[in-house]
């Protein structure tokens, strides 16, 4: 399904019972994440406040919608699918591009490239974003931004998608980063060391350029989960989006900087940051459920804002898992796993329990086929995109459904030696890592959980797992109400 507009998709998800309308006056600050967290956590619907207010009872002229991605079936309505597992092998298929050997080989890629090239996005002149246009005065503090949590730094801008270019090979770069409002024109750009953007940002600032870019915020809602999705260098985000929703995104230039943004954006911030320039940002209560620290990040300058007729704000908040993003998370373990299956063809499943906040904790299953694979499988893992951030991996046996982490901590506690099991390394960490001694340099754990062979030394039999016949269990399911059950 195509979305022209984010009110299409609350439209929908109200005709599936799925949204609430909350019509009295709610708090950005603070009360609307209480809401949304006791809400989520119960499994509760999306939901729209329609007069969010600031600290002083100023009522906002734009509803805020949060929880919109909080649930498997959320998920799949804002990328238009019954089902994640009909677009994995799409996209896995779509994005296997090698360079071809020969004649045939080139021939065999025209249909892939077409395809490829159908879903890039296009320019149009004119867009609904840009209804409505102030340059004069533009006001961050006109946006129903959060203050998700007491100890936050302020306010925050969370679901924005953020459009910028690299100034060396002009490869756009679509983002998905906090923003605080220090003031009515000027944010912090909060982009992780590892994040393109942030690389984006340093090119710039060694050539002594400013850097323009924009936050662009609702739209298809398909656009928040391509900005946030790790896909392989090289690849477009808006060309993802335009692949998810089967028509290419329409891209409308900014009104005083040189980048473009989705025409079907609700808002639309558009700025620049200066070569170097940094100011402290946070606390934040982040995705970990602790605070991640004050830190010095780039400094956005607001140039303009712009906007549809009848916007809405999109935001979402982090905190102790589960939260909104764990969806956004596994719906991207979910579609990327056959591509990663192709690197790595011994992988059957990949789990990110929610506890473990992404970075903390995977959990893989491999077809084990000879000695000491399972470290080979940790080894390439750590060498892998954002899988190289992974505090630590668990690799088990192909028998264990990753996905229930009861039968996983059972089968591989049971089932290591700690000296001989586990596998020690040195490496980046991820930005929010608070226990590392130093910022994005950590240890990280590989722990073999899978049945070990004579070949790795294991010179006694490994023990059968307790079941009972068969006969016994099927005659049991027959007379359980006889029994009085």
């Amino acid at each position: 399904m195509v979305y022209s507009a984010l009110s299409e998709f609350v439209e929908r998800l109200e005709n599936a019972n799925d949204l609430k309308r909350i019509s009295v006056p709610v708090s950005v600050e603070l009360e609307i994440t209480e809401i949304a967290d006791r809400n989520v956590k119960s499994s509760g619907p999306a939901l729209l406040f329609e007069k969010p207010v600031d600290k002083n009872g100023n009522v906002f002229d734009i509803p805020v919608l949060i929880n919109a991605y909080a649930s498997d079936e959320r998920m799949n309505k804002a990328l238009g699918v019954e089902s994640l597992d009909e677009v994995a092998d799409e996209i896995a298929d779509l994005l296997e591009i090698k360079p071809p050997e020969g004649l045939v080989e080139k021939v065999k890629m025209l249909p892939k490239l077409a395809r490829i090239s159908s879903f890039s996005p296009k320019n149009v002149g004119t867009a609904p974003c840009q209804q409505y246009i102030e340059t004069d005065n533009p006001d961050l503090f006109s946006i129903p931004a959060l203050k998700c949590w007491p100890d936050d730094g302020g306010r925050y801008i969370t679901f924005g998608h953020i459009y910028s270019r690299n100034p060396v090979s002009n490869r756009r770069n679509v983002g998905l980063y906090r923003v605080q409002i220090f003031d009515s024109k000027t944010a912090g750009m909060h982009m992780h060391l590892h994040h393109d953007g942030a690389q984006n940002f340093l090119a710039s600032s060694q050539e002594g350029k400013k850097m323009e870019m924009a936050i662009a915020l609702g739209g298809d809602p398909v656009l928040v989960y391509a900005a946030s999705a790790p896909l392989p260098p090289g690849i477009d985000e808006l060309s993802l989006a335009g692949f998810l929703r089967r028509k290419s995104v329409e891209l409308v230039k900014c009104k005083t900087v040189d980048v473009e943004v989705p025409a079907s954006s609700d808002i639309v911030i558009e700025g620049y940051l200066n070569p170097g320039e940094l100011r402290e940002e946070g606390p934040f209560g982040d995705h970990t459920g602790w605070y991640s620290l004050e830190d010095d990040y780039p400094v956005f300058h607001v140039t303009a804002i712009t906007r549809k007729k009848n916007p809405i704000y999109p935001t979402t908040i982090v905190g102790k898992p589960p939260m909104e993003d764990y969806w956004l998370g596994k719906a991207s373990g979910r579609i990327f796993l056959p591509l990663m299956k192709m690197q790595l063809p011994e992988i059957v499943d990949v789990h990110m329990p929610s506890e473990g906040v992404f970075h903390n904790m995977v959990i893989v299953s491999i077809k084990k086929s000879y000695p000491y694979h399972a470290r080979k499988v940790m080894a390439a893992l750590w060498g892998m995109g954002q899988m190289s951030l992974s505090k630590i991996l668990v690799i088990v046996d192909d028998d264990i459904n990753v996905h229930d982490t009861s039968e996983v901590a059972w089968k591989v506690l049971g089932s290591i030696d700690p000296r001989r099991d586990l596998m020690f390394v040195d490496g980046p960490v991820d930005a929010l890592e608070h226990a590392s001694s130093m910022p994005h340099i950590g240890s990280k754990v590989g722990i073999d959980g899978t049945k070990k062979w004579k070949e790795e030394g294991f010179d006694r039999r490994w023990p059968d797992v307790i079941t009972m016949d068969e006969d016994i269990i099927s005659l049991v399911s027959q007379r359980w109400k006889e029994y009085g059950f």
